[in-house]
C-alpha cells in the first residue's frame, strides 16, 4: 500500500469549488440551478487586454520567463501600485506569481513550521487556514464579527500575538464577508506591531479597486514603518475579470522577494509568458472597465441586501467592497426547524435551486460562536437571475 506525508491530511481545499461541484453536478442531471456559491466575475476580460495576450503569442512570447517575471511587468506593476497608493515600489520587490494562491502559500511556507503560529482572519478564505496547517504551523484565529463590521479589532489582533507569531495574515477588503477594515484599526495595528519586530504581515489586497461609493482602499503599502516585513498579494483576477488567465503579483522587501522568487521557481519555474503581457496592458491600458464592472455589481448587491433583508428571520448588511453577501440566517433556520448550517444549505438547494456557501466553508467556528451566515456571491449572475433566485429562496423560508 502506498504510504503518502502526513501532511496531506492536513491541507484542505477551497470550499466553493466543492459547492460549485454539487451545483454543476444537479446541473448535469437537468435541474435548473441558480449558482451564488463562486465569486467569479462573469463579464469579459477587456479586449484591449486579451488583444494584448494574443499579439504576445504571435510575436514568439511563449517561453521561459524570469522566475520572478518580466521586467516589463514588474516595472508596470510597480508603477500602478505608485499611481493609486502613492507609495514608490522598486520593480525588483515584484515577483510575478500564477495567481494569488502562490503567494498565500509561500508566505505561510516562509513562516511557518512546527511550533509557529500564523494569525489568520476568521470568517475567512479557507486556503489560509489550510496551508498553515500543511506548512506544521498552528492556525491562530483573528476573530471578525459583525457588530465590527466583518473588520479586526487592533487591541484584540495585537493581544494575540506571543514569542512563537511569525506571521499574520490581514484581508481587506474581504472574503467572504466584503467587510473593510477602518484606516484607525489599521493604523492602531501598524503602531502596536512596533513592540512585535519578529512578526511580518501578509496584506491580501485583491478587491482593492473594488469599493463601493467613493470609499478609498488603505493600503498596508502606505506604512513605511513595517515594508521591511510585509507582503502585499496582488492581481488581476477580480478587477479585471481575469481568474483563468492566472496571474497575480506579490511585492515584498528585497530579501523576501528573492525567496518567493526560487519557491516560484522550484513550485512553477515561471508565470505564462503570453499572461504577462496581457497583465501589461491590464494595469497600462485603459482603466474604464472597472468603474463599469463595479456599477453592475453595487446594483447586484442593493437587490439582493433589499430582498435578503424581507425575508422572515433573515438580516443583511450591505458590504462596502467586493461582491459577497453574508446574511444572517440564524432566525429562517429556526423557522424552519434546522439546526445544521449544510443541512439548511442542501435542503435550500434542492427546494429552490439556489446553490450557496455557509460560514463552515470560511474557517471553524469560533468558541462561543452562536450566529449562523451563509455566503452569497453576486459576481456571476445577473440581475434577473437574483431576484429569481432570491424569490424563490424567500418563499421556500416563510413557508
Amino acid at each position: 500500500m502506498l504510504k503518502t506525508a502526513a501532511s496531506l491530511s492536513r491541507l484542505g481545499t477551497e470550499s466553493a469549488f466543492e459547492v460549485l461541484a454539487r451545483a454543476q453536478a444537479l446541473m448535469a442531471e437537468g435541474k435548473d440551478i441558480i449558482n451564488l456559491g463562486i465569486g467569479q466575475p462573469d463579464f469579459k476580460t477587456p479586449a484591449h487586454i486579451v488583444e494584448a495576450g494574443i499579439q504576445a503569442l504571435r510575436d514568439g512570447h511563449h517561453g521561459y520567463t524570469p522566475a520572478n517575471g518580466i521586467p516589463a511587468l514588474r516595472e508596470a506593476v510597480a508603477a500602478d501600485l505608485e499611481r493609486r497608493h502613492g507609495s514608490s515600489v522598486d520593480p525588483d520587490c515584484v515577483v510575478i506569481v500564477p495567481g494569488g494562491k502562490p503567494t498565500m502559500f509561500f508566505a505561510v511556507l516562509m513562516f511557518g513550521e512546527p511550533g509557529a503560529e500564523i494569525m489568520y482572519p476568521n470568517p475567512g478564505f479557507p486556503i489560509y487556514e489550510s496551508v498553515i496547517k500543511y506548512s506544521g504551523a498552528t492556525p491562530v484565529p483573528i476573530e471578525l464579527r459583525e457588530d465590527k463590521g466583518f473588520a479586526f479589532d487592533a487591541d484584540t489582533v495585537l493581544s494575540q500575538i506571543t514569542p512563537a507569531t511569525r506571521l499574520i495574515i490581514i484581508n481587506s477588503p474581504a472574503n467572504p464577508t466584503g467587510g473593510v477594515t477602518p484606516k484607525a484599526e489599521i493604523d492602531e495595528l501598524v503602531a502596536g506591531l512596533a513592540k512585535h519586530p519578529h512578526v511580518a504581515l501578509l496584506s491580501d489586497e485583491i478587491y482593492s479597486q473594488m469599493l463601493y461609493g467613493g470609499r478609498e482602499h488603505v493600503s498596508l503599502l502606505n506604512y513605511p514603518e513595517i515594508r521591511d516585513r510585509l507582503i502585499l498579494l496582488d492581481g488581476w483576477s477580480k478587477t479585471y475579470a481575469m481568474t483563468g488567465w492566472r496571474l497575480g503579483a506579490a511585492i515584498a522587501p528585497t530579501e523576501l522577494a528573492n525567496q518567493i522568487a526560487k519557491l516560484n521557481t522550484n513550485d512553477e519555474s515561471c508565470t505564462t509568458h503570453f499572461v504577462q503581457y496581457g497583465g501589461v496592458e491590464g494595469v497600462r491600458g485603459d482603466q474604464s472597465s472597472i468603474p463599469k464592472m463595479l456599477n453592475t455589481l453595487k446594483e447586484r448587491r442593493d437587490i439582493a441586501v433589499n430582498m435578503l433583508n424581507a425575508m422572515p428571520g433573515v438580516s443583511c448588511h450591505s458590504p462596502e467592497a467586493a461582491f459577497y453577501l453574508f446574511p444572517d440566517v440564524t432566525e429562517a433556520m429556526e423557522r424552519k426547524g434546522i439546526d445544521d448550517l449544510a443541512v439548511f444549505a442542501e435542503k435550500a438547494l434542492h427546494a429552490t435551486g439556489v446553490s450557496f456557501c455557509t460560514r463552515r466553508h470560511f474557517g471553524r467556528p469560533q468558541a462561543g460562536e452562536k450566529r449562523n451566515y451563509v455566503r452569497f456571491a453576486f459576481s456571476g449572475i445577473d440581475k434577473q437571475d437574483i431576484q429569481e433566485g432570491m424569490d424563490l429562496l424567500g418563499n421556500w423560508i416563510a413557508e
